[in-house]
């Protein structure tokens, strides 16, 4: 006797999207700005700023756009990467607002160059085409992995971008960095852009060669030490980042690309002598360059002691009054509009804005700000983690890398852990290119996490698998 049993094929199971997850998340980001906003002005001119209503539509309408763009083209895409992205800008604007509001810094404006004109309204123009840029990502770029084709016209363009802002003519010198270039009575940072691109020369350049550098030759000290001819690409992304520092004194883009290069490679080779090579050669570099070098020598010597030369170089200047504003904030902070950050000057709503958050909203506010970076960093490593192809793990590790060190040496330089680097905040900063670039970064991240979330096709169902007879023994 034996038993016939009917049996179906199952479809594959539908995954939740986390849209709506997503949108309640950036109605807590649009809100906690606007309160934000509220409590400038009323600390500072104890009434609502005018521009309240506006200010909220605005970073409202720019939300609203942004998520709409990414339930229409990237439906599986981690719920929290553009909430982070909008909250941390539109505090940025609060934060650059209340510096507009200074007198000293107007009076300051208008000593040295005849006039003042408020840094808000063009902050929120280059929000608003961060996320058109963002949109564009997402519109343009169906798939990551097509950029695994641009591998080296990457490399390329990227030392196109690096070597602009050296051009006489083009390029613009800004407190000894010549970091930028003027077009059109516009100041560009092509650095900023310059990280995007060269993570996809980096992510397409190891994908194919990281069997052949992750072999050892010999092993040293505990270490397994690569094959001499592997050491190439490493030698010259160092040669490259000196470069940088001699031509354009410019230490935080150099720290930037060799450490994002030197994060990609031991990801891609699970080495651990890659990590301390190149540790051991960007401290050798920055040692050489930093004795050699002017501008970074100055910046070295304020870091080393600022108040030794306190009243003597304006490098030690802003660090002494940066530490001090941290000091001044305590656990609480002295409130929002009620610091004196911007004593540091013109610095102050750009390299320097993250003392205005450690005065006035203290220590508390400066964990809470690292707290919202760090899972900025935290989702696109789990993205890393998720993606199915190794080009898109080594893009996505690249970019979280990228971002975790750049966040590292600015909020390092201006508490006086290192050594100031001249670099912005992502998203908090004052400046067009900044904001542009870190916004194309998140698009690119939530086009990876798509990738990586989405559910895999159902196979094709066969008529004759419709219905299996299966014949058990009784």
């Amino acid at each position: 006797m034996s038993v016939v049993t009917n049996t179906t094929t199952i479809g594959a199971i539908e995954l939740p999207s986390r849209r709506n997850t997503e949108l309640m998340l950036l109605g807590f980001a649009v809100v906690i700005p606007i309160f934000a906003y509220a409590n400038v002005g009323l600390a500072i001119h104890g009434k609502l700023p005018p521009g309240m209503l506006v200010y909220g539509l605005g970073l409202a309408l720019l939300a609203g756009v942004a998520h709409l763009v990414v339930r229409r083209f990237a439906k599986y895409a981690d719920p929290l990467l553009l909430p982070l992205g909008i909250l941390l800008n539109g505090l940025g604007l609060v934060l650059i607002w209340r510096l507009d509001q200074s007198e000293r810094l107007q009076n300051l404006a208008k000593r040295a160059f005849g006039g003042f004109s408020e840094s808000t309204p063009n902050q929120m123009l280059y929000t608003a085409l961060g996320i058109a840029l963002f949109s564009a990502v997402l519109l343009i770029l169906k798939d990551h992995r097509t950029l695994q084709r641009f591998t080296y016209i990457s490399m390329a363009g990227a030392l196109v971008l690096l070597i602009l802002p050296v051009i006489p003519g083009l390029g613009a010198d800004v407190f000894g960095a010549k970091i930028w270039i003027r077009v059109a009575g516009f100041s560009i940072q092509p650095g900023e852009f310059a990280k995007i691109v060269i993570a996809v020369f980096f992510s397409g350049y190891l994908m194919v060669k990281r069997d052949a550098l992750a072999l050892a030759s010999r092993r040293f000290m505990g270490l397994y030490l690569p094959r001499g001819r592997d050491l190439g690409p490493i030698l010259v992304i160092w040669a490259m980042s000196l470069l940088i520092l001699v031509f354009e004194n410019d230490l935080g883009t150099s720290l930037l690309f060799f450490g994002m290069f030197v994060i990609m490679l031991y990801v891609a080779t699970e080495r651990t002598s890659w990590i301390v090579i190149g540790l051991l050669m960007s401290v050798a570099g920055a040692v050489v360059v930093g004795t050699t070098a002017s501008h970074v020598k100055a910046r070295v010597t304020a870091w080393l002691d600022p108040f030794a030369c306190y009243s003597t170089s304006g490098a030690c200047e802003q660090v002494g009054q940066s530490i001090m504003s941290f000091g001044s904030g305590g656990v609480l902070g002295a409130g929002w509009g009620q610091g004196n950050s911007d004593l540091i000057g013109f610095a102050a709503n750009s390299d320097f804005i993250f003392s205005t958050v450690g005065e006035e909203l203290g220590l508390t506010g400066v964990m809470a700000f690292l707290l919202l970076y760090g899972l900025i960093i935290e989702r696109g490593a789990r993205t890393a983690l998720a993606a199915r192809d190794p080009f898109g793990k080594l893009f996505a590790i690249g970019l979280s890398g990228a971002f975790a060190i750049q966040i590292f040496v600015v909020a390092g330089g201006v508490m006086g852990l290192i050594p100031l680097t001249g670099m912005t905040m992502p998203f908090l900063a004052s400046g067009g290119s900044s904001v542009l670039a870190n916004w194309a970064l998140i698009g690119i991240l939530i086009r990876i996490s798509d990738t990586a979330r989405r559910p895999a096709p159902a196979p094709a169902q066969s008529p004759d698998s419709e219905m299996t007879q299966v014949v058990r023994p009784s």
